[in-house]
């Protein structure tokens, strides 16, 4: 990765369990992190104790970018969902890298514009899209389907609760979603592991199934 070709100085690379704790909502905020290797959620603890999920980052993945305006503290905790390859690089000198390597600083800020269109889009999904069609959509883009890259259709198992808390719903309602995939053929959800089906698609195509 040119990324990490360009800091041999300034970063630290460190090798995650998967559920690790990279950081924690009210850490202070004092670095940028990049994901190698392996997949991290962002989660965020309102003042009453809701819990609800920002986001899942994967391979090649910039997060803790908020440090960067001016944020003294995480607004979010990140923990890992798979085990991670993770290098972390002080604001400082960060901020140098951005100032001192153009093309670079081109290609970070692509990456954020595209990441908070994305942002955007889930926004609009919530707002105006059935439970079952978001549940349908949040495991065909944890699988990878419509990406670049090929589609990795086993991926690890979540439970109700943090599925629910990305879609906005209940662990009750996704159970009943979940069951119902897995009878129409679309997912096959085993003790350990999901593996999601193209077929999918059709949930997220249709307006009924």
């Amino acid at each position: 990765m040119p990324f990490l070709a360009k800091i041999r100085a300034g970063r630290t690379g460190r090798n995650y369990l998967r559920n690790e704790a990279v950081f924690a909502q009210g850490d202070a905020a004092d670095a940028v992190f990049y994901i190698q290797t392996g997949k991290v959620t962002l989660t965020v603890v309102s003042a009453r104790g809701k819990t609800a999920m920002v986001g899942t980052l994967g391979r090649g993945s910039f997060f803790g970018e908020g440090c960067l305006a001016g944020q003294p503290t995480r607004m979010s905790a990140a923990r890992t969902t798979l085990p991670c390859r993770i290098f972390r690089v002080g604001k400082a000198r960060m901020i140098r890298l951005l100032h001192q390597e153009p093309e670079f600083a081109a290609r970070f800020t692509a990456y954020l514009l595209s990441r908070n269109a994305n942002i955007e889009g889930d926004l609009v999904i919530q707002l105006f899209n059935s439970s079952e069609k978001r549940l349908a959509r949040l495991l065909l883009r944890l699988a990878r389907f419509g990406q670049a890259s090929k589609p990795r259709t086993v991926i690890p198992k979540l439970s109700r609760a943090t599925l629910a808390s990305a879609i906005g719903s209940t662990p009750r309602k996704v159970g009943y979603f979940m069951n119902r995939f897995q009878q129409m053929g679309f997912i096959d959800e085993r003790s350990s592991r999901l593996e999601v089906h193209d077929a999918l698609l059709a949930v997220v195509l249709r307006d009924r199934v």
